[in-house]
């Protein structure tokens, strides 16, 4: 029995997430192999053979997969299924795409962001905004799962295992890469930052999140955002925390004028520690905050400041 890790990286470097999926492919108890499928990604190869765990990377070096398409991903993927019986990928924006593609194509049920293994056949995954967790016990031959990645621990390195060079598969031509549009930042990505400062409709103004960058910088935090605070304008989409945004679980996670709607609290519940900074001492984000402090943020937030200071 072996399961089949798909990689997530973007040609230069291997997601940190990939240690946090490895863990939940070790606990089903298979043979773990790595696809990494991308272009002049020998580096991601390398990097991935090293994991804990893993006993072999497939390399797919092709131009065809540089830019990660769900059609070609799916494609390659389901030509070397008949050797797994799972198939796992962290549930990012990417996973999202071509695994339901992976599902259709092999005509099974997927089994989508799981965050805990309980055997080989039977996972925990959550409902409902994350207000129920659902306990899903596949009786395929073939599993198809995703994974919330920041519900799984990151695993260790090991001496390099074997890599092993396949083939690409056919272009179809169904779709094509136009170009990328993204937002750069010298501060941590959202999914991998060890701590976030997020603000919410409380901000007012997207003016007004200035005075949670000099917070964040000091703290080598990332900067988040509530739906409200994405949908009022304040902040663009890539900011945004929650159940239609990010899943995070950094370990400090500080919600600055936001008031704790489930759809934001499914998203970064799993914070190793929560801060709430709040004037409503009703708001639902206390009911999950390790630490809550009822204040204006506008006050409290310089305050903070010149503390860091």
């Amino acid at each position: 029995m072996t399961t089949l890790l798909i990689a997530e990286h973007n040609n230069n470097t291997l997601a940190d997430a990939n240690k946090k999926a490895m863990d939940a492919a070790t606990k089903i108890g298979e043979d773990i192999h790595i696809l990494v499928a991308g272009k002049d990604c020998k580096d991601i190869a390398d990097d991935a053979s090293k994991i804990e765990g893993v006993s072999k990377v497939l390399l797919c070096d092709d131009e065809l997969y540089q830019n990660h398409l769900a059609e070609t991903y799916a494609d390659l993927i389901v030509s070397m299924a008949a050797d797994y019986n799972t198939i796992m990928a962290i549930a990012s924006t990417t996973g999202k795409n071509f695994m339901p593609r992976v599902a259709a194509l092999l005509d099974v049920p997927q089994i989508s962001e799981i965050i805990n293994v309980i055997d080989s056949v039977t996972f925990e995954r959550p409902i409902y905004a994350g207000n129920a967790i659902q306990t899903v016990k596949s009786k395929n031959n073939k599993k198809i799962i995703t994974v919330r990645a920041p519900s799984f621990q990151a695993v260790g390195d090991q001496d390099p295992s074997n890599i092993e060079n396949i083939n690409s598969g056919e272009n179809k031509s169904l779709s094509e890469h136009v170009m990328d549009e993204l937002t750069k930042s010298d501060r941590p990505e959202l999914t991998s930052a060890k701590v976030i400062v997020s603000g919410g409709r409380g901000m007012q103004s997207g003016d007004n999140f200035v005075i949670l960058e000099g917070v964040a910088d000091k703290l080598g935090a990332a900067l988040g955002a509530s739906r409200a605070a994405v949908d009022a304008g304040f902040v663009p989409n890539d900011y945004q925390v929650g159940q239609t945004g990010k899943v995070v679980a950094p370990e400090l996670y500080i919600a600055v004028g936001i008031s704790g709607a489930i759809q934001h609290l499914a998203g970064m519940k799993d914070s190793k520690i929560i801060v709430a900074i709040n004037k409503d001492e009703e708001a639902p984000i206390f009911q999950v905050a390790d630490y809550g402090l009822v204040a204006d943020l506008f006050t409290a937030i310089p305050d903070l400041n010149a503390a860091l200071d």
